[in-house]
């Protein structure tokens, strides 16, 4: 059924039953297990370099915990997983990272706004599966 699987992951409430979801899937289907976790660049200036190191550092210390909690859930289950981590924007990147690596299925967590702000703005979820190569699940 599945081969290659995706799983975006923010650390948030939704990405997290995304990949028990993922995960799920792949004992079920053998699969291959891939989280990517997008730091984006932020346009605001801060007061001080010392600001951005510290935004830096806590970056990595909540992708670090990510990476040791899906790696602690796969190995209970017998899967293997890989944890990657990339700079850029959230949707061109997942979905670029998607297609280079022949995934043939997304899974996203879905991040609940009003119907008013999804209708202007769109929402990440509802991007990544208008754009996405492959299939995607949306977990709610």
């Amino acid at each position: 059924m599945f081969r290659k699987i995706l799983v975006a992951h923010d650390a948030s409430e939704g990405a997290k039953k995304a990949f028990a979801t993922a995960l799920d899937l792949a004992v079920l289907c053998g699969a291959e297990l891939e989280t990517i976790s997008i730091v984006e660049v932020h346009s605001h200036f801060a007061a001080t370099m010392g600001e951005v190191a510290e935004e830096k550092e806590e970056e990595s210390k909540t992708y670090m915990l990510l990476k040791e909690e899906v790696g602690r859930m796969a190995a209970a289950r017998g899967v293997s997983v890989r944890a990657t981590m990339k700079i850029g924007h959230e949707v061109e990147t997942i979905i670029r990272h998607a297609r280079d690596g022949d995934y043939d299925l997304l899974v996203v967590g879905f991040m609940g706004h009003s119907r008013v702000f999804g209708r202007i703005w769109g929402g990440t979820s509802q991007n990544l599966a208008k754009l996405a190569p492959c299939s995607v699940l949306v977990v709610k």
